[in-house]
C-alpha cells in the first residue's frame, strides 16, 4: 500500500521523496544538525542490515539518506511502506551511532605556505591562529557525508564560530591533501582542484586510492578524523610513508 500523499508532500521532515523511477530520498532535516546526521547514518546501516530484495544501492547526505532500487522486483509502493514503517519505528533523530566505523589519526602542517589562509580564517573565527589549530585539532570530526570529487569527506561539525562563509571568488586550485574550511566543517582535498574554502593546512593524506582494490575509497560516511598537528619538516618526512602517517583503528 502506497503512503498517503500527505505523507510524501509534507513539508515537514522526516520527509519521503521519490527521486526518478528508482529512487527515493529520505530526509531528517532540512538544515545540517548532529541529531539529522546520526539519523541519515543510522537509516541507511539498517537499510544495509536488513538486505531488502531489490535495493539496488544506499547513500547519505548531511541529512538524508537515498535509496536505489530496481522498481520490478521492489515496487514503489511497497518500498514506500517499508520506508514508512521504518521511520514510525523509532525516533531516528535521536539514534546512536552505527558500529564497524573507523577512526582515522592524520598528520597535518598548519605551517607556511602549508597554510596560506590559516589567518585569516582564525580572524573571521574570531581567535588566534594558535587557538585555531588547537581547535581543529580538538577532537574526531565525523565524516558527515562524502561528495564533490571521490574520496572527499565533509568532516564537522565545528564549533559555531567556526560558521565560515565561502569566499566570493574561488582558489584556482588546491593540492591533493589540502585541509580547507567553511560553514563549521572541514575537507581534506582528496584530489586537487579548485575551491571557495580557506586552505588552512596540508596533509599528504589520499582520500582516494584508485589503484587499491580493496579500499580504494579511504573514508566512509561516519568514520571519524582526528587531525594531529605537526611540523612542515615532519610532514615532508611522511610523504615516503605508504600512508603518510595515518592511523586507524575501529570504532566499536
Amino acid at each position: 500500500m502506497p503512503l498517503p500523499d500527505a505523507v510524501l508532500a509534507r513539508p515537514d521532515p522526516p520527509r519521503l521523496t521519490p527521486l526518478g523511477l528508482d529512487g527515493m530520498l529520505v530526509t531528517f532535516s532540512d538544515a545540517m544538525s548532529d541529531a539529522a546526521n546520526r539519523a541519515a547514518l543510522a537509516f541507511r546501516a539498517e537499510i544495509d542490515a536488513q538486505g531488502w530484495d531489490g535495493v539496488r544501492e544506499t547513500a547519505t547526505s548531511l541529512c538524508s539518506a537515498f535509496v536505489m532500487f530496481d522498481p520490478i522486483r521492489l515496487p514503489p509502493a511497497k518500498l514506500q511502506a517499508r520506508l514508512g514503517e521504518m521511520l514510525d519505528d523509532r525516533n531516528w533523530l535521536a539514534a546512536d551511532l552505527p558500529a564497524d566505523r573507523t577512526l582515522w589519526t592524520i598528520p597535518a602542517s598548519f605551517e607556511g605556505d602549508h597554510a596560506p589562509q590559516l589567518a585569516d580564517a582564525a580572524e573571521l573565527a574570531g581567535l588566534s591562529i594558535e587557538r585555531a589549530v588547537c581547535e581543529i585539532c580538538a577532537r574526531p570530526l565525523r565524516a558527515l557525508a562524502l561528495g564533490y570529487a571521490p574520496g572527499q569527506a565533509y568532516l564537522g561539525a565545528l564549533p559555531e564560530h567556526w560558521d565560515l562563509a565561502r569566499q566570493r571568488d574561488l582558489t584556482p586550485t588546491v593540492p591533493e591533501g589540502a585541509v580547507v574550511t567553511a560553514v563549521r566543517q572541514v575537507i581534506v582535498f582528496a584530489t586537487s582542484g579548485p575551491t571557495g574554502w580557506r586552505q588552512i593546512g596540508m596533509t599528504r593524506f589520499k582520500g582516494f586510492r584508485p589503484d587499491d582494490p580493496d579500499r580504494p575509497i579511504a573514508l566512509a560516511p561516519g568514520d571519524e578524523v582526528q587531525l594531529r598537528a605537526v611540523s612542515r619538516d615532519e610532514l615532508d618526512r611522511l610523504a615516503a610513508d605508504p600512508l603518510a602517517g595515518a592511523t586507524s583503528e575501529a570504532i566499536r
